[in-house]
């Protein structure tokens, strides 16, 4: 996915002006013709990439921050286990009887209540 910084946004709506001001007596719009384009252009990169993406990081870190011990996780890499103990930014996994795992917090992609199991317990 392309990620478009405001910076690259306000480039490619400058230089079709650039080239049309070289063209030489082409007629413009000028401020409030380019403002009329690119509101609208912003408001649409916002809604549909910015705001969704905001959205879906603040719902992980609430999900990553209500997490406690004997919930059953799943991880980004595949890998299903139940919470034993809980640290700022790590946590351990279970995965097996006796077969526990650190992992990164972060790196958890969905958890499931503790009454809830995976699919081999």
């Amino acid at each position: 996915m392309v990620k478009f910084s405001f910076v690259s946004a306000l480039l490619l709506a400058l230089v079709p002006s650039a080239i049309a001001q070289d063209a030489g007596g082409a007629a413009g719009g000028g401020v409030i013709g380019q403002l009329l384009f690119f509101v609208p252009l912003i408001l649409i990169f916002y809604f549909l990439l910015i705001r969704p993406a905001n959205q879906r990081q603040k719902k992980h870190r609430e999900m990553i921050e209500a997490l406690k011990k004997g919930d059953t996780v799943i991880m980004s890499g595949g890998v299903i286990g139940k919470v034993t103990r809980l640290e700022e930014t790590e946590l351990t996994l279970e995965v097996s009887d006796g077969v526990r795992v650190r992992v990164m917090r972060g790196m958890v992609a969905d958890v499931k209540n503790a009454g809830t199991t995976a699919a081999n317990d």
